[in-house]
């Protein structure tokens, strides 16, 4: 007979609701500053729980508009819950996370990919798309995502926090703050910005109890969450998931672990900016210590171990891209390695377009479902070369290579979720 006594159920601790905006709820920030205080503390060893709304907060619904992704406040992301300090920790040390688990909330069971407007969010092709909003509603069946605004696709996602990362000591953001100003004053006037500033506006420490001072300190200068930096941060690694164990630079005591920005899948890349399927859920976590871990390993930036659970899909079709923007001007790149990313993704997009997807679809579906990118060569100058790989059984169709005419079978698939006003993206 089953029995209570030693059964220890895992804590949970931070608790929030998915379909409440991030700055009406305790426990959560949108800045990166050393004065922001833990909201729990665990001990080397413990097991614990976290919930996390989406990276927006609430603010994109289950729909079929992208208004929301055109009208979205990008001041107020992303939002984190934490921090979490663990006991024992100190500046020089390595804090280990193993990631246990990572789900949806049941009450959630869906999630979103969005593109994002020129002059708001932008993305890989902003610029060469003229972005507009659209976006692409997933339903989660267990372990698989399928979309009325994709139809034709089911594949199983591999869950994991695009944002991790440990609090940065006041120098180490002060750093930040400096280089990312010397890049933004270098670049004036870009389109997509090339770096976001720090800014009062939309920030938010969901904890009561802070001096206002301390409070307008961190709002004033705390570091924007966007990019992923030494300490971990918005690094968007997919295989991140269930089983992964992480090591992360200490800077402050008791480390300060936050994490948010959960996803159900992702490709490499996550190339339309809100290209993963975003979702609100809950991750199981279990800390320890290596003391002096960053001088004993070296440790600039975090390492990672990846998760053992990976979908199983065999046959893919790959898409190859090098320096050379062919889609664009033809100009020739010196080893850019981001050109012939981006030049793969192009070839693997007028592909999908052939099969009947819009170039919106594609470029949605591209960005969430299981895709690899690797690095073919990055020696023989000036092409870089650069891969995209499609998994083939993520397709209800057969989309192999055909020598029959039309080369593929043609279908209309709809469309994703567009502006109400009807503006689109220029083709």
């Amino acid at each position: 007979m089953a029995t209570r006594i030693n059964s220890v159920p895992i804590k949970t601790l931070i608790e929030v609701d998915p379909f409440i905006p991030a700055d009406e709820q305790q426990g959560i920030h949108n800045r990166w500053h050393p004065d922001i205080p833990p909201v729990a503390t665990v001990k080397p060893g413990e097991v614990f729980k976290v919930q996390c709304v989406d990276w927006t907060g609430a603010q994109i619904g289950n729909n079929d508009t992208s208004d929301d992704i055109r009208d979205v406040d990008l001041s107020k992301v992303h939002n984190l819950s934490g921090p979490v300090a663990v006991e024992g920790t100190e500046p020089g040390d390595c804090l280990v996370v193993d990631i246990l688990d990572v789900a949806p909330f049941d009450k959630m069971p869906w999630g979103y990919t969005g593109i994002f407007e020129l002059n708001n969010g932008g993305g890989l092709f902003a610029q060469e798309f003229q972005s507009r909003a659209a976006k692409a509603i997933w339903d989660f069946h267990g372990v698989y995502a399928t979309s009325r605004h994709i139809p034709g696709v089911r594949f199983a996602g591999v869950s994991h926090p695009g944002l991790i990362g440990t609090a940065p000591s006041q120098d180490l953001l002060d750093t930040w703050n400096k280089r990312e100003k010397e890049l933004i004053d270098a670049h004036p006037g870009a389109v997509p910005p090339v770096a976001f500033p720090p800014q009062a506006e939309g920030a938010y420490v969901g904890q009561t109890d802070i001096a206002d001072d301390v409070r307008k300190k961190i709002y004033a200068e705390g570091a924007r969450t966007i990019p992923g930096r030494e300490h971990g941060g918005n690094c968007d690694i997919k295989n991140l998931s269930k089983g992964s164990r992480c090591y992360f630079p200490v800077f402050v005591k008791g480390a300060n672990l936050s994490v948010g920005d959960l996803h159900f899948s992702q490709g490499d890349g996550e190339m339309s900016f809100c290209g993963a399927i975003e979702m609100a859920g809950i991750i199981t976590f279990s800390c320890s210590i290596i003391k002096g871990g960053v001088e004993k390993l070296g440790l600039k930036q975090p390492i990672f171990l990846p998760s053992p659970v990976d979908p199983l899909y065999s046959a893919k079709i790959i898409f190859e891209g090098i320096s050379v923007d062919y889609h664009g001007d033809g100009r020739q790149y010196n080893m850019d390695a981001t050109v012939a990313y981006k030049q793969a993704a192009l070839n693997a997009i007028a592909y999908l377009q052939k099969l009947g997807y819009t170039r919106q679809q594609a470029y949605l579906l591209l960005s969430a479902a299981p895709v690899e990118s690797h690095v073919g060569a990055i020696v023989d100058s000036p092409n870089a070369c650069v891969t995209l790989v499609l998994p083939l059984g993520i397709f209800e169709d057969d989309i192999l290579p055909k020598a029959t005419d039309p080369v593929l079978p043609f279908k209309n698939r709809g469309e994703c979720a567009l502006r109400s006003d009807g503006v689109r993206e220029e083709v």
